[in-house]
C-alpha cells in the first residue's frame, strides 16, 4: 500500500480498547489500557478536513483514510464471526459524529441488525439506518448512484456502510448493478462503500473480493482463509485480538491496528 496515497499515520496518541465478546486464544497479546475514542480524538488538532478515522496503530498513530484520493478505492473489513468487524464500522462512523460536520461528512448504514445500530440514531451525520431487506435500502443505493452521477466537485462526502456485503447482494439485479457501479466508481465521487464480509465466505465471494484493494482484516483462526483475504500465503491473521485489533497491507508487511472503545 502507497502509504502517502492511502493512510497517513499523524499524531502521538493512545486509546482505551472496549471489551466486546471475544475468542480467547492464549497466544494473543493483552489488550491495552488506553484512553476512549472520544479522548482521543478531542486531542488532535488541525485535522484536516478530508481525514477520516480508522483506528490507531499500534505505535500510538491514528490510521486516517484521505477522503478526497479515490486511490484507496472501497474499504472492505473482513474476519471471523465476532472478529470486531461491526464495531470497527461502528467507530467510524463515531469518529465521523465526533470530527466532521454534516456538510462535510454524512453516512449512511445498511444492516439486517438495526438495534445494533440504535445509539446512532439522530446524530447529525447519520443520514438513516437501514433494514436490507427493508424497499428502503434499496432507495438508499439508488439515490446514492444518482447524487454521485450528479456531484462535479463537491467537498461533502458520503459513506455507505454495509454491514455483510453478502445480505446485500441477494436483494436482486437492479442493487447488485448499483452496488457494483458504487464499488467502481464511488469513492471518485466522494461515494465511500466501507462494507463488512464473514472471512469463511470469501472464497464464494471472490468475484466481489476483487473490487477490495483496501481491506482491514480481523481476526481470522483459518491459515487457508487468512492467506485468501490478504492475498500473501505468508499472512496469518490469528495474532489479532478479536473484537479490538485488525490490520491492514502495507506493501508487504500488515499494519496492526486497534479500534478504540466507543463512549
Amino acid at each position: 500500500m502507497n502509504e502517502s496515497n492511502r493512510f497517513d499515520l499523524m499524531i502521538d496518541a493512545l486509546v482505551e480498547l472496549a471489551q466486546e465478546e471475544q475468542v480467547h486464544h492464549a497466544s494473543l497479546p493483552p489488550t491495552p489500557d488506553l484512553p476512549t475514542l472520544k479522548s482521543v480524538l478531542a486531542d488532535i488538532s488541525s485535522l484536516p478536513r478530508e481525514a477520516l478515522f480508522l483506528g490507531l496503530a499500534e505505535d500510538g498513530l491514528p490510521v486516517l483514510l484521505n477522503l478526497y484520493d479515490s486511490t484507496p478505492g472501497p474499504i472492505l473489513i473482513i474476519g471471523d464471526r465476532a472478529s470486531g468487524k461491526t464495531r470497527l464500522l461502528q467507530t467510524i462512523a463515531r469518529a465521523a459524529d465526533l470530527l466532521h460536520a454534516p456538510t462535510e461528512v454524512q453516512y449512511g448504514v445498511v444492516t439486517s441488525y438495526p438495534n445494533e445500530w440504535k445509539d446512532f440514531h439522530g446524530n447529525q451525520n447519520n443520514a438513516g439506518i437501514y433494514l436490507t431487506q427493508d424497499n428502503n435500502a434499496e432507495e438508499l443505493l439508488q439515490s446514492l448512484v444518482t447524487w454521485a452521477h450528479n456531484n462535479k466537485g463537491e467537498q461533502q462526502s458520503v459513506l455507505l456502510l454495509i454491514d455483510n456485503i453478502e445480505s446485500v447482494l441477494k436483494i436482486n439485479q437492479q442493487v447488485e448493478q448499483n452496488l457494483r457501479w458504487l464499488l467502481l466508481r464511488g469513492p471518485s465521487r466522494r461515494v465511500w462503500p466501507i462494507v463488512t464480509l464473514n472471512a469463511g465466505r470469501a472464497q464464494s465471494m471472490k468475484e466481489w473480493l476483487e473490487f477490495f484493494h483496501t481491506r482491514l482484516f480481523g481476526f481470522v483462526e483459518n491459515s487457508d482463509e487468512a492467506r485468501l483475504i490478504t492475498g500473501n500465503p505468508n499472512h496469518t491473521l490469528a495474532h489479532l485480538n478479536a473484537g479490538t485489533h485488525f490490520a491492514l497491507r502495507e506493501g508487504n508487511k500488515l499494519l496492526n491496528f486497534w479500534a478504540p472503545s466507543i463512549d
